[in-house]
């Protein structure tokens, strides 16, 4: 009777101490498992309204492996993230029309806008020598926190504000803070972050006198001084940690350009005899050659400023009053495209200027001064802009009307968006 009873009792505490390692377990696995599925929620984010809100992070972006594998025998300390070619990509953006369709200027919006097709969304920049990662909008979020950036120019600018905006706000929604009367300058500000990202219109970046309306028909020519700083972003460049700075396909208007306060000569001005024809390449080298000498000056600027070269449009059969059209639906091989002569008087003007100010001012810190070469990297993709699509369904009515393409700026999500990825990752590692 005694074994018996120590027998049951041994037996009990076997079951015991079996049901007191499965609690365990149990706990353990479920432990893990709420930490795992609660990684992919963020606790706040700010909306537009300023108010806050739970939301699903994006998807972790996996790349294949293999995907961005570099051959051995290159020294990736040389790489050139401006030298590559554009490739596949089955993920596709990070953001879409309908996440992002507040931010993007209705003319960029290629696909609300009826755009029927959507391949040249599949294809990323790829450079030659070495490794590009994703763009990452968490990293650049925390990196950028307290700090305060402006991309300054034309509507290109615009074009590039509007995306980086798009891709970080599939972690933070930023709130638009400021504007001008035209709407023309804005600011935009992350709060979870204290980011502040702004667009500051100055086409010509020197001071002007434009009479123009919203589809670039001028009732009188520009009037450019080509030796005065435009101060409305030169007054922003001591507190700014970050610019991005561009121009370029302005000066090709009819303009009569002043020195000194006084006119000394003109483009394209046929109906004013007394002046002299300069040639727009005169104005650009002018300006540029004020404008690197600024941002090189010795406190200018207080933080990195880079230089982005002008990007190519790609009409075809004409230009942008006379018919041109852009029905390309992939990227361009190198040897398919050839840069224009007045695409090349351009970025021939701004490299040269750029490394003339890099060279005369040895001297001093210029280091915070780079260049963004993006032409040749945009001139292969003659399929990223909106074409007939830069109004809202322009052949809902009429399949044969005859509309206004736009082969100069960039379609949203798009080619474009891969300038982030070069942007942050020459941030990150020079």
């Amino acid at each position: 009777m005694k074994l018996k009873w120590r027998s049951v009792s041994m037996n009990h505490k076997n079951v015991l101490l079996i049901k007191l390692i499965s609690a365990i377990l149990i706990t353990f696995f479920a432990f893990r498992l709420f930490i795992l599925h609660s990684s992919e929620f963020s606790p706040i984010f700010a909306s537009v309204t300023g108010k806050f809100e739970a939301r699903l992070l994006p998807p972790v972006v996996l790349v294949p492996e293999n995907e961005d594998l570099i051959p051995q025998d290159i020294e990736v300390e040389k790489c050139n993230l401006f030298a590559g070619k554009w490739i596949p990509d089955s993920l596709g953006p990070i953001y879409t029309n309908n996440s992002c369709g507040s931010l993007i200027d209705g003319h960029q919006d290629c696909i609300t806008n009826g755009r029927p097709d959507s391949d040249f969304l599949y294809w990323k920049w790829k450079p030659h020598d070495c490794l590009l990662p994703r763009f990452d909008p968490l990293r650049f979020l925390q990196l950028m926190r307290h700090k305060s950036w402006a991309l300054i120019g034309d509507s290109i600018s615009r074009n590039h504000v509007e995306s980086l905006l798009c891709m970080l706000s599939t972690v933070e929604v930023p709130v638009e803070v400021y504007h001008d009367k035209e709407y023309k300058s804005k600011r935009w500000h992350f709060p979870l972050h204290n980011l502040t990202i702004s667009n500051i219109w100055s086409p010509f970046l020197v001071q002007a006198a434009i009479f123009e309306d919203s589809n670039g028909v001028s009732t009188a020519l520009v009037q450019l001084h080509l030796d005065k700083l435009d101060e409305t972003w030169t007054s922003l460049m001591p507190g700014l940690d970050y610019a991005i700075i561009s121009t370029g396909k302005w000066f090709l208007k009819s303009a009569i350009y002043h020195e000194n306060a006084k006119p000394v000569g003109c483009h394209n001005c046929q109906e004013k005899p007394h002046l002299k024809e300069l040639g727009f390449d005169y104005a650009y080298n002018a300006t540029l050659r004020n404008v690197m000498d600024f941002l090189a000056g010795e406190g200018n600027c207080k933080g990195t400023v880079f230089f982005r070269t002008s990007t190519p449009d790609h009409f075809q059969n004409g230009e942008w009053h006379s018919g041109g059209t852009c029905k390309q639906t992939e990227p361009a091989s190198d040897d398919e495209v050839e840069i224009k002569n007045v695409h090349k008087i351009l970025k021939d003007i701004e490299i040269g200027q750029f490394n003339r100010a890099v060279r005369e001012k040895t001297d001093q810190n210029v280091g915070n001064l780079k260049l963004l070469d993006f032409t040749g990297m945009l001139l292969t993709r003659p399929d990223g802009h909106p074409g007939a699509y830069r109004q809202f369904r322009p052949f809902d009515k009429d399949k044969n009307a005859k509309v206004q393409n736009d082969c100069l700026h960039w379609c949203l999500p798009g080619p474009f968006d891969y300038l982030n990825d070069v942007i942050l990752e020459t941030i990150v590692n020079g």
